[in-house]
């Protein structure tokens, strides 16, 4: 082979195409509101099929109110199958692509060991959770694909251990795809294809046709973190911090949907904190924010999400770094650093 046709042969194994819109069925399961809206975003750039089936998981805060919404909106070919804890089977005939947003559960991990008949395996967007995927997938070594935050046993590394190799297996047959809305490092980026995975992106095309339901007039938005709830940093100074970005004007706040009560009633009680109920994802909600307006947040998935979905409208995404005396024990390097990489990521 000349230089130049293994130059292109490279690039070909690089940069798989992937021909849209794609023809045929493809079961989907999501366990939070950010990969319904994934599951709704894949299907609307025509990744998924024709005839696109989401099971939501049963019994998970804040996917009623995401459903109902999507559900009112969703595009031509997606139907909703009925929550519930039982993932729908990759084993199944007839579907050509099996969904799912959590690699790193346990319930799919398990899924994945028995026969995947669906041509594909697709993994829509979980924020920094399919970030990490990536670069766990294309490891030179054989990892566990387990949480930062996941407790670490024998079965449940060997399980995520079987994982590693089953879906580098999927993607050496072409029969893996990942999608997201977040930038990959060049080396996963590039790994991920070389290995033969197809690597997709969005920018939140299918919600940017849909009209802004909601408009929201503080100058100050704080986007609620979920740390504090989980045990991860301390709550008295989270809180403090968030009053502190009232000193200088009304400040509305979007709980996590794991923030309990107790907490949100201290905040409501500042006369000039506006406490907005949970109801669908944040990156739904603030669509309609404004030059001169500010959204603050702690590390997470919605920092890098909205910088894309706001940066259009010159609304400033500020990301407030995690003091050390606030996180506690249970927060272990590796999930510091793994949330941390939010601050730095720019949008694609």
């Amino acid at each position: 082979m000349t230089p130049a046709r293994a130059q292109r042969a490279r690039t070909t194994r690089l940069v798989p195409h992937v021909q849209r819109p794609r023809f045929g069925t493809a079961q989907v399961w999501v366990e939070s509101p950010l990969q319904v809206l994934s599951a709704i975003e894949a299907h609307g750039a025509g990744l998924l099929g024709r005839r696109t089936t989401i099971h939501p998981r049963g019994g998970t805060t804040g996917m009623d109110a995401t459903m109902r919404t999507l559900m009112a909106q969703a595009p031509l070919g997606v139907r909703f199958g009925e929550a519930g804890l039982q993932v729908p089977p990759a084993r199944s005939r007839g579907v050509n692509r099996w969904v799912t947003g959590d690699a790193f559960s346990g319930r799919i991990q398990r899924e994945l060991l028995g026969p995947v008949r669906a041509d594909e395996v697709v993994i829509v967007d979980d924020g920094l959770a399919t970030v990490k995927l990536l670069d766990l997938l294309t490891s030179p070594h054989p990892v566990p694909l387990v949480r930062p935050r996941a407790p670490r046993n024998a079965i449940r590394t060997a399980l995520g251990l079987a994982a590693w190799y089953r879906l580098r297996s999927l993607a050496r047959q072409g029969r893996l795809m990942a999608l997201t809305a977040l930038p990959i490092r060049r080396e996963a980026d590039e790994a991920f294809r070389e290995m033969g995975g197809h690597l997709e992106h969005h920018r939140f095309e299918w919600l940017g046709t849909q009209p802004v339901a909601e408009q929201f007039h503080e100058p100050v938005i704080v986007v609620g973190s979920a740390l504090a709830a989980d045990g991860l940093i301390d709550s008295a100074p989270y809180l403090r911090w968030v009053l502190e970005q009232a000193e200088d004007g009304p400040v509305g706040y979007f709980p996590h949907r794991r923030e309990g009560p107790g907490f949100l009633a201290a905040l409501a009680a500042h006369p000039l904190v506006t406490v907005h109920p949970n109801t669908i994802p944040v990156e739904m909600r603030l669509r309609g924010l404004r030059p001169g307006q500010t959204v603050r947040a702690l590390p997470s998935t919605v920092l890098p999400s909205l910088r894309l979905l706001l940066g259009p409208n010159h609304v400033r995404i500020t990301g407030q770094p995690v003091p050390e005396v606030w996180w506690t024990a249970a927060a272990s390097p590796g999930l510091r650093a793994h949330l941390g990489s939010s601050l730095e990521v720019p949008a694609p």
